[in-house]
């Protein structure tokens, strides 16, 4: 996400506080919004005028990402009683606001994601975000492993930008299972000595990308929706396989690699927002 506009963001604490709304936030509310965007140390409530002391946080960081996760919060269902309707009305300001931007919260099997607006000046647009290797730097193990997580990135744009497309969604599922089976070996060490699976232990390096995905899951790192729709990431990283991709019938551009980003971007911002102290 690229760098915002002051007033952008405090148009988004206003947003965000919505005095006397249907969404309105005290300012204990607003902490603990701030926690589940997982923002770095979150301040506590002073008891100063919450938009003001909301902008200020917002204004005063150059934590993009920060920015990214807290957009996205407020666009979960999961904030609020009735799920995605009253989410829903919420991201469609948000958008408004975004607009000037070029910046659009959608929502990807119902996990809400950022991305550029789209020529339809509604929907989004996915793709490799500037700040990835900031934001997957306190998810992984090492410095060593986030260089080759960002190489297969950069191949994988490489291929993208030749029409290569086929390889670039092979590539996109790559990264995605190596960051998986980095971030749960490292959350959990004890997950470099097999990883349970129907009552036996599967080796982490013959740990497939559906076991990965469910252990994410089941820890709870990730969200149902978020797993349920790296299927179609899965399925077409197989498309190493030539044999998969004719039985598919399937003939990849540039929309489809952006739909597999999708998908990605949203588990990314779970493992963000899941992220243990230990990991830190």
């Amino acid at each position: 996400m690229k760098k915002l506009d002051t007033l952008t963001r405090e148009r988004v604490a206003r947003l965000i506080v919505d005095i006397d709304g249907p969404f309105e936030r005290r300012g204990y509310q607003l902490e603990q919004l701030l926690q589940r965007a997982a923002w770095p140390s979150p301040p506590e409530y002073d008891g100063s005028p919450r938009i003001l002391w909301l902008t200020e946080i917002m204004v005063d960081t150059n934590d993009l990402a920060a920015l990214n996760r807290l957009f996205c919060r407020i666009c979960d269902p999961l904030e609020y009683e009735d799920g995605l309707p009253s989410a829903d009305l919420v991201r469609q300001e948000l958008n408004n606001l975004l607009a000037a931007e070029g910046l659009a919260v959608t929502y990807v099997a119902r996990r809400p994601v950022l991305g550029e607006m789209g020529t339809d000046g509604h929907s989004a647009v996915f793709s490799v975000p500037e700040d990835l290797e900031e934001r997957i730097r306190p998810l992984v193990s090492s410095e060593e492993f986030l260089c080759q997580l960002m190489d297969r990135v950069n191949e994988t744009q490489i291929c993208e930008q030749h029409g290569a497309y086929g390889m670039a969604l092979i590539g996109i599922g790559s990264f995605a299972e190596a960051l998986l089976l980095d971030v749960l070996t490292y959350r959990d060490p004890s997950l470099r000595r097999g990883i349970p699976q129907g009552g036996r232990c599967v080796a982490p390096e013959r740990a497939s990308f559906a076991l990965l995905l469910d252990t994410a899951r089941t820890r709870g790192w990730i969200q149902m929706d978020a797993h349920d729709f790296m299927g179609i990431v899965r399925e077409y990283r197989n498309f190493v396989h030539l044999r998969q991709q004719r039985e598919r019938d399937v003939i990849p551009d540039r929309d489809t690699v952006g739909m597999c980003w999708g998908p990605v971007l949203a588990v990314l911002n779970d493992l963000e927002t899941t992220r243990e102290p230990a990991a830190a």
